[in-house]
């Protein structure tokens, strides 16, 4: 084996929790629903909102200061589930509902999983409710299964490990 091969092979992690995880492999969990197979998930990430601010007599830059944290839609994508589905009874009642009674909040967790299926990175979004709910469009010249997709605002989101 060459010298470069060696420092290469040595160099690699000897623990496999240190490679990168596969982004095809995971779960979400909603609390109280049962039916949470999903196809994609989108939107995990939370951003600081900044307020520019000029100095008088300086022109070389812009201060930019923090403001607020913004958390993005957390959109998951999977195949249409019929109307006996846990989370379309969910999104029906906030969705449908007229806001006749106040609508339940719940805990979304969104786990990223090692090769042998345990928890590798996990992302929880308290207090989320569904804002948008759609159906993709339906087109006769392809073969491709009808998707929904379901957006979710949240009070704030953690990272675990």
């Amino acid at each position: 084996m060459s010298e470069f091969l060696r420092k290469l092979v040595d160099d690699l992690p000897t623990n496999p929790k240190e490679y990168p995880p596969p982004a095809f492999y995971f779960r979400v969990d909603i609390a109280g629903v049962s039916d949470t197979s999903f196809q994609e998930v989108t939107g995990i990430g939370p951003e600081i909102e900044t307020e520019d601010v000029i100095e008088g007599g300086e022109n070389r830059f812009v201060h930019r200061l923090p403001k607020s944290i913004r958390h993005p839609k957390l959109v998951l994508k999977r195949g249409v589930a019929r109307m006996n589905s846990q989370l379309v009874n969910w999104c029906r009642d906030v969705l449908e509902g007229d806001f006749n009674k106040p609508f339940v909040t719940k805990e979304i967790n969104v786990k990223l999983l090692n090769e042998e299926g345990q928890s590798f990175l996990n992302w929880s979004f308290s207090n989320a409710f569904p804002v948008h709910w759609e159906v993709e469009a339906f087109n006769s010249t392809k073969n491709d299964v009808a998707i929904e997709t379901v957006e979710f605002v949240y009070s704030y989101s953690k990272r675990e490990s």
